[in-house]
């Protein structure tokens, strides 16, 4: 299947896939589990997880979320009981090194949160001399990515300057609310597995298992697109290839993805199926992103 897409074409109307009728979330109206703020973070998704995983005979012995990230389909479904176990893998050490330290460790990384006072001089000191040992630098991670501007770990990434209502960089360190997701996720941690690793590398060995689902949010680099290298340090991965492992293993999957013309080439490729919701960026455009599954899924208009 060949597309031949023009920029000016990426508008909902003219992609050749119908249009979901569950709407894109208003992250205000579902749980906000995630302590971190993730670029490209899926809380506006819920609803259709919730769908996809209602959907199946029964609640998939095991979840795995192979790029993690924030972790919110993770967390929405081991708090929910919408799968028996859930799998989250990330290959950032700064990530991995919170999710560590979240699952395993809570009552310290929780100690740490409510001493900190967030200032400029603060956030560079710990920046720079973060400590060591799993909590410290889980600490460090957590605090770098809630004053940093839109959450970004990523080399370069700058401090938040105004932010909400003139707070500056303490404009989204709310420290009781935070904590009261970390000790929400202890409750549930028991179903949550955490690996550091390379999210392809984990589909390759076990995404064939039985009664198993995937749910995949890759980062933002097909078709060309140069926003993952500047919101992700490890950005690069074979697009295709991940479209030929969900398709060879059987499992139900649910990945997102932009629509450029690579993803919608793949899409018919591969008999997968596709529906879009729109979604408002950060300049407050709407874009349609895609929802892929290996069958139909959702209502459509």
């Amino acid at each position: 299947m060949t597309i031949s897409l023009k920029p000016q074409d990426f508008a909902a109307e003219v992609l050749p896939f119908p249009t979901s009728q569950i709407p894109a979330a208003n992250v205000a109206s579902v749980p906000q589990r995630s302590p971190l703020r993730y670029p490209g973070g899926k809380t506006w998704l819920i609803p259709h997880i919730r769908s996809w995983l209602g959907s199946l005979p029964r609640p998939p012995r095991l979840l795995i979320e192979p790029f993690c990230g924030g972790g919110i389909v993770s967390l929405t479904a081991a708090a929910e009981g919408l799968a028996g176990h859930c799998l989250m893998a990330e290959l950032d050490r700064d990530v991995a090194a919170f999710w560590h330290a979240a699952l395993r460790h809570g009552p310290e990384l929780r100690a740490l949160i409510a001493e900190f006072q967030p200032s400029r001089d603060a956030v560079a000191a710990l920046e720079h001399n973060g400590g060591c040992g799993l909590v410290n630098l889980g600490f460090r991670a957590f605090v770098l990515n809630r004053t940093r501007r839109g959450g970004i770990l990523a080399p370069g990434a700058s401090l938040t300057r105004s932010g909400e209502n003139g707070k500056g960089i303490a404009s989204r360190w709310y420290p009781q609310t935070l904590i009261a997701r970390l000790e929400a996720i202890e409750g549930y941690a028991p179903k949550i597995t955490f690996c550091e690793t390379d999210g392809m590398q984990l589909l390759a060995a076990i995404a064939g298992s039985d009664d198993t689902a995937v749910f995949a949010d890759p980062p933002y680099t097909a078709g060309g697109k140069r926003a993952g290298s500047r919101l992700y340090k490890n950005s690069e991965i074979d697009h295709e290839h991940l479209f030929e492992m969900l398709s060879d293993s059987g499992a139900e999957f649910l990945m997102t993805y932009d629509a450029s013309p690579e993803i919608i080439e793949l899409i018919g490729d591969y008999g997968f199926r596709a529906v879009t919701v729109a979604m408002k960026n950060t300049h407050h455009a709407r874009i349609p992103e895609l929802i892929i599954t290996n069958r139909p899924m959702f209502p459509s208009e």
